[in-house]
């Protein structure tokens, strides 16, 4: 089994944003305005809605075998239909348990609609058992199935009233929690071409999810005590021995916190 842990980033996707509110002839920075205004009008925030959100970075832990691996899928220059194609080419070829931190509340959604925008096949996550009959029993669709395990919406037994910001739940365990910037600054970090610190701080989110999914098994029993501590070691050795600072730092915070 492997378990493929994952976090997205996003800004306005501004090329729809031109097409909807028909601003054919203006430039991006007074499209972008646009779409900002009438996510404020709407909903009191600039949040827009999630069929205007580009992806510009997908992060991933992968636990497979005897070895873990923590990586920003593609590159810098990699187009977001590539980001997405990787994703699902992922899937389809591991087809692992996917974990998230309101993955069914944001990320996943903000996926479908853009790998329908780009017209990415996913064939395998879509089956819901018209290719595969174990499908129809534990799929990538269901809320209540395990192949996609939703921390957040899990822990908190599916009540709305009772989600947690994975930073609390991360510094809560011990874990480092958010480095470097909040998602609420990312497209101020993409338009100044720092999309680098916008993939590390991506990367360090999964890292706390997957830590948190650590914790998680252990309570449920699918950990021993002792696999958990082999799994915290295994963790630490790859931030040790990783050459990225942004890892390095993850690892000096989680051992300041302990």
């Amino acid at each position: 089994m492997s378990i493929f842990v994952f976090d997205i980033e996003t800004i306005p996707d501004v090329e729809s944003g031109r097409r909807l509110l028909g601003l054919d002839n203006e430039p991006d920075d007074v499209v972008l305005e646009a779409m900002l205004a009438q996510a404020k009008e709407a909903t009191g925030t600039t949040f827009v809605k999630y069929h205007l959100h580009k992806i510009v970075a997908i992060s991933a832990v992968l636990r497979l075998g005897d070895q873990v691996k923590v990586w920003s899928l593609g590159t810098e220059q990699s187009s977001e239909a590539e980001l997405i194609q990787r994703f699902f080419a992922g899937i389809d070829k591991y087809l692992p348990t996917l974990v998230s931190w309101n993955g069914t509340g944001f990320d996943l959604p903000v996926l479908h609609y853009r790998a329908l925008y780009h017209g990415i096949p996913a064939a395998r996550y879509w089956d819901t058992g018209e290719q595969d009959n174990s499908f129809k029993y534990n799929n990538y669709l269901n809320r209540y199935h395990m192949r996609h395990l939703d921390l957040m919406d899990t822990l908190a037994a599916y009540q709305p009233k009772a989600y947690a910001r994975l930073d609390d739940i991360a510094k809560m365990l011990g874990f480092p929690g958010k480095m470097g910037i909040d998602g609420s600054e990312v497209l101020a970090y993409y338009q100044r071409g720092e999309l680098k610190t916008i993939r590390d701080y991506c990367d360090t989110d999964v890292l706390n999810t997957y830590l948190v999914y650590l914790r998680f098994q252990l309570m449920r029993g699918q950990l021993s005590p002792t696999d958990y501590e082999n799994e915290i070691i295994l963790t630490k050795t790859l931030l040790h021995d990783s050459e990225e600072y942004h890892l390095q730092a993850f690892l000096e915070a989680w051992l300041e916190k302990e």
